[in-house]
């Protein structure tokens, strides 16, 4: 439960006054809304009002905000709402008592689970020790028990959830027809969401999140308030599976949605009024006090910059300590990891103690095992943590260093240790992620070269505007990347080599996939009729204008059914010079993302757009940060939809290299801006058609249908050796 401030009289006054204004605008459709007699499954159908009998005047207003939202057929939304009576805690004769819908007791780990206090380290007995819910609390969770079981037992699809001190943003109807739109582009016929969130409050920094479109995000958790949400009756079912509910609703649910499909909107769309003072009570505020929470809006840390830096780590050979580095990614840390020494530039900007570092964490830096004592001396407040197998006393090096930093903040990290998490989070006051801790095979110390290797082909290329991320460095830092040399027994690791030449005559189906979905920003559905294979001509990929339900075009791609891990990734390509869209030869993966593209827009086919999207973790970490990533165009010299040119991938642990007709036309090193991608991927070969006018254009009927021809793909890579589920872009 988010702690909010009393609203002042002042803010309540000009909130009345907002609400008088907003009657003269007149009522506006929103499309998401259906009637009955439309039998549409795809519409949201019934509303459900949580209402007292003792606030009558609540809702009265409710129905004044529900008369101003009309349904698809003019109707207001009045008209499909049902008043459901709230619990009222007031009618408790007694404190509830635990039964098979409500448990009335919880944990301060549930609580901090939701919104860690990053200035506070409870202890055990603290985190376990039960809290007991407040009637109010109790009253509120079986009142939403009731709303689910009523749409559990309907026959409508999707049903909107209100509580009754709600009222509906200005622009309600527009935002709510896209976030509507982008639900049903990520759905079909077979699947649904559980749970869509349009009133929340997220965790004082950000709930850690999958941004799925502009309009819509799924949370892995970290949402306040349950007062506007529309929910499906197979969520409903999940739901009511799932009871009984364990403290709080809102803070219950949050712990159900690894279990759920949950969505939200990018912005909250519905808000609790201004003018109405809440009448609840937070059974978790006695708790926040006794352990010294800073104060009662509490405070969590998932998507903040890291606090306690710089962090400098070392170890013996074989402790984890490359699975530590990444960790200390996945916590928001630029690490930089495992080389014999870094870069001149950054060398000096560490030993000078200089606040312009690239880097905030280094771990198992060579130069720099030397070198701990200036390190300490620099840097009285670093953190410094060691990595060892077991005894760190046998390890004579190691024992040295840990004696050097005996009076600094330091903690020893044992490989043996089960909950790592728990050792380094409360070492640097940082929330740990809601994914395993990354077990990673051991880098060690890679050689790097002394300067940049640069090649001058006559090449032009400019960087458009890039991500913002912890894994992604700033081109104002006048960086150049680590290269380091290639050691081929990292890439060898479960892997076997494979080499595939084929001219796309025929679709081999052990090889490829034709998919027969999408993805949030392609306004066009993938269909295997779009593809056509044909002896000396290949794939031709096509792309039509054809209403499809979810979308108004169709566009064509392939898959590998095999992931691979580095290696050499060439097709030959006559690309779409359509505005409106790309052709696109890449990698790609999920959990967390990561991605070498190739693509080339319609509207510019002259022009070569390559990127790379970075993201921490093991296998199954949920992060994908950013919509960019970090692109750059290139100027090829010719237009690439007249004749054929073949464009090529090389992917190693230590640098990406991209190819036009041999010639080598970009690279990028370890940070140059991003760390390589490390995990098995996917690759693809597709044509699709941007929402973004600005990466390609706009897409004009007229100019359909338009085709991109793969005449064959080559690939010399490592073969991973385990089975991944990876979903596509």
């Amino acid at each position: 439960m988010n702690l909010l401030p009393e609203r002042s009289a002042i803010i309540s006054r000009a909130f009345r006054l907002w609400l008088i204004i907003r009657k003269l605008i007149p009522r506006r459709k929103c499309q998401a809304f259906g009637a009955d007699n439309e039998n549409n499954s795809r519409q949201i159908m019934r509303v459900y009002v949580i209402n007292l009998d003792r606030a009558p005047k609540r809702w009265f207003k409710m129905k004044q905000e529900l008369s101003r939202i009309l349904n698809s057929s003019g109707t207001r939304l009045l008209d499909l709402t049902e008043r459901l009576v709230a619990v009222d805690a007031k009618d408790f004769i007694e404190d509830p008592i635990p039964d098979d819908k409500v448990t009335p007791f919880y944990t301060l780990s549930d609580q901090l689970f939701v919104e860690p206090q990053p200035l506070i380290l409870p202890t055990q007995l603290e985190l376990d020790s039960l809290i007991k819910m407040t009637r109010a609390e109790c009253a509120v969770a079986q009142s939403h028990i009731k709303v689910w079981e009523k749409v559990a037992a309907g026959e409508n699809e999707y049903t909107l959830i209100l509580e009754d001190d709600i009222w509906f943003h200005f622009n309600f109807t527009i935002k709510m027809d896209k976030v509507w739109n982008d639900v049903l582009s990520i759905s079909d016929a077979k699947t649904s969401f559980d749970i869509l969130y349009l009133s929340y409050l997220e965790v004082k920094y950000g709930a850690p999140k999958t941004l799925l479109s502009r309009n819509l995000f799924r949370p892995v958790r970290g949402l306040w308030h349950l007062s506007g949400y529309v929910l499906s009756r197979e969520g409903a079912k999940k739901l009511i599976d799932s009871l009984p509910i364990q403290g709080p609703v809102d803070l219950w649910i949050n712990h159900q949605f690894k279990g759920l499909d949950v969505l939200a909107s990018k912005q909250s769309l519905i808000s609790q009024r201004r003018d109405i003072t809440s009448s609840n009570s937070y059974s978790i505020l006695p708790t926040l006090t006794t352990i010294g929470a800073i104060n009662s809006e509490g405070a969590s840390l998932f998507n903040i910059y890291p606090s306690e830096r710089p962090v400098f780590v070392f170890g013996s050979g074989g402790s984890g300590l490359s699975s530590l580095a990444m960790a200390l990614s996945m916590l928001g840390y630029r690490c930089c990891s495992d080389f014999e020494d870094l870069p001149s530039c950054e060398i000096q900007r560490v030993f000078e103690g200089k606040g312009d570092r690239v880097f905030d964490a280094y771990v198992n830096i060579g130069t720099m095992y030397s070198r701990v004592w200036e390190l300490k001396t620099r840097y009285p407040q670093a953190k410094f943590i060691l990595t060892a197998i077991e005894n760190i006393e046998e390890d004579f090096a190691l024992f040295k260093i840990k004696q050097i930093l005996e009076d600094t903040d330091l903690t020893i990290l044992y490989k043996r240790e089960l909950n790592k998490w728990r050792v380094v989070c409360e070492h640097l006051r940082s929330a740990p992620p809601n994914c395993s801790y990354p077990e990673l095979h051991e880098v060690g110390q890679r050689p790097i070269r002394s300067e940049n290797i640069e090649f001058d082909h006559g090449v032009r290329f400019t960087h458009p505007k890039r991500d913002t991320s912890p894994w992604l460095i700033d081109s104002k830092k006048c960086w150049q990347g680590i290269n380091s040399i290639a050691e081929d027994g990292v890439s060898s690791i479960n892997s076997e080599t494979v080499k595939i030449s084929d001219r796309l005559e025929f679709c081999d189906t052990n090889r490829w996939l034709i998919r027969s979905d999408t993805f949030t920003d392609n306004l066009a559905l993938f269909r295997p009729n779009n593809v056509n294979f044909a002896p000396k001509i290949g794939a031709t990929l096509s792309i039509k204008s054809e209403s499809l339900g979810v979308r108004e075009y169709s566009s064509a791609s392939i898959s590998s059914k095999s992931q691979y891990l580095y290696g050499r990734f060439e097709a030959t390509i006559k690309v779409s010079n359509t505005p409106g869209v790309v052709t696109g030869f890449f990698l790609h993966r999920n959990s967390p993302r990561q991605e070498i593209d190739i693509e080339i827009a319609g509207n510019r086919p002259n022009r070569l757009l390559v990127n790379v999207f970075y993201n921490p973790g093991d296998i199954g970490a949920n992060y994908d940060y950013g919509y960019r990533g970090s692109p750059s165009y290139i100027d090829l010299g010719f237009d690439a939809s007249k004749e054929n040119h073949r464009y090529a991938i090389e992917w190693s642990p230590n640098e990406i290299r991209w190819f036009v007709d041999d010639e080598l036309v970009h690279r990028r090193g370890i940070w140059e801006p991003t760390p390589i991608p490390h995990l098995p991927m996917t690759l693809h070969a597709n044509n699709w058609i941007t929402r973004s006018t600005q990466l390609a254009g706009r897409i004009n009927n007229r100019n359909l249908p338009t085709v991109s021809i793969f005449h064959n793909i080559e690939v010399k890579a490592k073969i991973n050796g385990a089975d991944y589920e990876v979903k596509t872009k």
